[in-house]
């Protein structure tokens, strides 16, 4: 089959996932909202509200290999359509969780939401890695983290067009002013806003779940393994796959600081005089800056640069970047914004992070043959990082200040540059 026809034949499966890749985006970055408007409706500490990160995301890690056998036995077009699913459920029981004001119950809702996410980004990732060659990967990576980071930029904005209305301002400076009574009849009635859009949502995925049962998408046939892999005796099971392990926990530090520099960024702003009405929009200019790194990563690679040089550059930016969000300070007016430098500098983070995921999804899948599914859970579980990571900012935020829990950033990115240049390349474990 020539590589023309090849093309043409995969544009419409890639079409699709990128439909899913919104999906992905529009679940995942409007906690960007979630965590400060219920840190003020529920009445939370830093910590406590980071836990709407760690219940989104703990579930990649419980679910993501049950989902791959999950997937071996019912097909990844079935289990995309049972993650929608699932997630419908999920966005459902916030209607009764805004009822009774209840974040225990919150947080199951979006515990619900990330198991089926979970399972449709098991299914997803091989396709956007296969459908194609594999030197091309970080490309097609990168338009589908365009479709995820769009959806990004809009979920926020869109919720909180739902939530906040005007004259909040004042209203949120006078909650604390209020007695017991007046101030639970306020906070139940804004956690009541979330009614409406959550509906809307859930019944959004059952339709999507339909459409993607009846949907061209193909299944993924048996992959080969190259001669490489075939011939080679001793890596009889995942484990004996260094790169892979490796590229997990690359994972576990890329989301986990992405998730930091993404859903912290409301409060620190707050932190700097903004209102929350002002300060929403931050989220959208760290994803649009991530959109950049996508635009410019898929206009030079190949030809100009590789994508494990476009990963290198953008690990050694995300330590550069770190250190200035903790070292830099004075005042600057960008986009009507009046804030410290170090807050565009947090923005600048997203254009860091823009190929990194499109840089280790094929270096750790690199040679995985029959491993291939598994090896896929186990990347994907690798984002439960957006659980835990969070919660260690949280921690310091509230001990510390909000600028200064930004150390936990270092060490994410540290990591991330060793695996850019040589953790990569372990192709053996070596105790010696």
């Amino acid at each position: 089959m020539s590589i023309q026809k090849q093309g043409f034949r995969n544009a419409v499966p890639l079409l699709i996932i990128c439909i899913v890749f919104f999906v992905f985006g529009f679940a995942t970055w409007i906690n960007a909202v979630l965590i400060p408007y219920f840190k003020l409706a529920c009445e939370l500490t830093h910590f406590e509200s980071y836990l709407v990160t760690f219940a989104f995301y703990i579930s990649y890690f419980v679910i993501s290999v049950p989902a791959s056998f999950l997937l071996k036995k019912i097909g990844f077009k079935n289990g995309m359509m049972i993650g929608f699913w699932i997630m419908a459920v999920g966005a459902f029981v916030f209607i009764p969780a805004a009822n009774q004001r209840s974040y225990p119950l919150f947080l199951t809702g979006l515990f619900i939401i990330g198991t089926g996410l979970s399972l449709l980004q098991t299914a997803a990732n091989p396709y956007v890695t296969i459908l194609g060659p594999e030197e091309r990967a970080a490309q097609r990576i990168s338009i589908m983290g365009i479709c995820n980071k769009t959806a990004g930029i809009i979920a926020p904005l869109l919720l909180a067009a739902f939530i906040i209305k005007p004259g909040d301002n004042q209203l949120f400076k006078d909650i604390n002013l209020m007695d017991v009574a007046d101030k639970n009849i306020v906070l139940d009635e804004l956690i009541r806003r979330f009614i409406v859009p959550y509906a809307i949502v859930g019944s959004t995925l059952t339709l999507l779940g339909v459409l993607i049962r009846f949907s061209p998408l193909p299944e993924i046939d048996k992959i080969k393994e190259d001669a490489e892999v075939a011939e080679s005796e001793d890596k009889r099971g995942i484990i004996h796959y260094p790169h892979l392990i490796l590229g997990a926990v690359a994972i576990f530090f890329h989301v986990g600081s992405q998730v930091i520099a993404i859903d912290s960024i409301i409060p620190y702003a707050q932190s700097m005089g903004l209102s929350l009405s002002e300060a929403k929009v931050f989220p959208s200019y760290t994803l649009f800056a991530t959109i950049c790194g996508y635009l410019l990563g898929i206009s030079l690679i190949p030809w100009a640069i590789s994508q494990k040089t476009a990963l290198r550059i953008c690990t050694i930016l995300g330590v550069v970047f770190s250190v200035l969000v903790l070292l830099s300070e004075g005042p600057v007016k960008i986009l009507g914004h009046s804030t410290d430098i170090s807050l565009w500098f947090m923005v600048l983070l997203g254009f860091a992070n823009s190929m990194i995921w499109a840089g280790i999804w094929p270096l750790a899948l690199h040679n995985l043959g029959r491993h291939l599914k598994l090896g896929a859970s186990l990347l994907v579980m690798g984002l439960c990082g957006n659980a835990i990571l969070p919660l260690f900012y949280g921690y310091f935020a509230d001990h510390m200040s909000l600028r200064e829990g930004y150390w936990v950033l270092l060490p994410c990115y540290f990591y991330l540059v060793f695996y850019a240049f040589y953790g990569h390349k372990i192709k053996k474990w070596s105790f010696r």
